[in-house]
């Protein structure tokens, strides 16, 4: 007659003596390296497709945009070439096409341009934007990177 030891199902069974040890994990980031992304997410803000057409309009419609609002545009579309320049080069797995990387590399030196004060000229920078923008919006509709709004 053989001896067994019946173990109650919440107690620890170590593992066999000759069994390896898995090694103790570790986080992937460290404490600043979370808050960072914590902050990123809180500062997101999704892609809205209408509303990158409502401003491309804006900048190249029949009508010139309003003194007033030329630079709060500008700084609109700058923000929508980031955002879609980020979509184009942003999973590996689908690398952008080369007309995305022209587009992308066009309008790097227009986000860092500074809104000049002249009205015609903040109309020209935002019209440059807008039209890069346009360029790089159909690119990434017709790669099916992004769908167009409804």
């Amino acid at each position: 007659m053989s001896l067994t030891a019946l173990v109650p199902e919440n107690d620890v069974v170590p593992p066999p003596a000759d069994e390896p040890s898995t090694p103790r994990w570790t986080p992937p980031l460290d404490t600043e390296g979370l808050r960072s992304v914590l902050e990123r997410i809180k500062d997101w803000k999704p892609l809205d497709v209408e509303e990158v057409f409502d401003d491309l309009d804006t900048a190249i419609g029949n009508q010139p945009p309003p003194v007033t609002t030329t630079g709060a545009l500008v700084d609109r579309l700058r923000g929508h070439l980031k955002q879609l320049s980020d979509i184009a080069v942003a999973d590996e797995q689908f690398p952008p096409t080369r007309v995305m990387v022209q587009l992308v590399e066009r309008g790097l030196p227009l986000r860092g341009q500074r809104t000049p004060a002249a009205h015609q000229q903040a109309v020209g920078l935002a019209r440059r934007l807008a039209f890069v923008t346009s360029d790089l919006v159909e690119e990434l509709i017709e790669a099916r990177y992004i769908t167009e709004a409804e």
